[in-house]
């Protein structure tokens, strides 16, 4: 038997990753600037991975997994911003060219990439094969995901959460929300149904862009986050790390207060290169 099926954080940035194109704020610029890939996990088991989201940062995510000799099986999204699917056109014949690769994605998101190029040329052209998601997936003999409806906004797509489920533990993947409240079950009790959760922390305060409207682009803030999670007990807790960060979100750096108040809160900021066993 194969050692056991495990998720891989490739990338914990928001969609625009970090550094953001187009800024010049100190989050962004100057030698100490780290870089960090768009949100991205894959799921590996037996020789294969599947991908949960595929950002403008997938020739990266793909160059960090190559090393480890599998072959990727297939894509499941979990709406249409371009940080979660832009890297599609990576799988066309001026890249991977692959061949009839598995895409799933919610109906309206189905819809959407049969309806717009490049990503309809992908499916004529046998790149890719979109499957509408109708329950729960087979990734392999030993892993399942399911999806599940996530209050987002859902301009060009419904917006879907996605629970990994293998041989021992269970992940749950939540990189967009536009806040904890308006689920058809409250987050906590999807929380009682994981080993580990990666969640959105966007923001970690409502004062980063003080030159955008921020209710036009919202999140709950990790800040939210902490105050209304910190009623659930130690173990529920240790299951949350935060992800999808901003470039302007002090999570960034492991040396900021912000950083260091997560882990006093009992909960983790998520690092590319992060393992769970499935």
């Amino acid at each position: 038997m194969a050692a056991e099926p495990y998720a891989l954080v490739l990338g914990v940035a928001q969609d625009g990753g970090h550094p953001q194109p187009g800024c010049r704020r100190d989050c962004c610029v100057g030698p100490e600037v780290s870089p960090h890939l768009t949100t991205c996990v894959a799921v590996i088991d037996e020789g294969r991975f599947w991908l949960l989201d595929a950002g403008p940062d997938l020739p990266r995510h793909l160059a960090r997994i190559n090393t480890l000799g599998v072959e990727l099986a297939g894509v499941l999204l979990t709406h249409g911003h371009i940080g979660h699917y832009a890297g599609l056109a990576f799988l066309g014949r001026e890249a991977m060219n692959a061949t009839r690769l598995p895409v799933w994605a919610a109906p309206r998101m189905s819809a959407f990439l049969a309806a717009n190029v490049p990503w309809s040329r992908l499916i004529t052209a046998g790149n890719i094969e979109v499957r509408r998601l109708d329950g729960p997936i087979s990734l392999g003999a030993r892993v399942q995901a399911e999806a599940f409806p996530v209050p987002h906004r859902d301009e060009y797509s419904e917006t879907v959460g996605w629970r990994v489920t293998g041989s021992r533990r269970s992940l749950l993947y939540v990189p967009d929300t536009d806040g904890w409240d308006g689920w058809e079950s409250p987050i906590e009790e999807y929380l009682a149904t994981v080993d580990r959760a990666l969640l959105d922390g966007t923001f970690f305060s409502r004062n980063e862009l003080d030159h955008r409207d921020q209710a036009a682009i919202a999140h709950p803030t990790v800040t939210e986050s902490l105050l209304r999670f910190v009623a659930l007990d130690d173990t529920e807790r240790s299951k949350i790390l935060f992800t999808h960060l901003n470039h302007t979100n002090p999570l960034l750096r492991p040396d900021s207060d912000e950083y260091i108040r997560v882990f006093r809160s009992g909960m983790e900021v998520a690092t590319e290169g992060d393992i769970f066993e499935l």
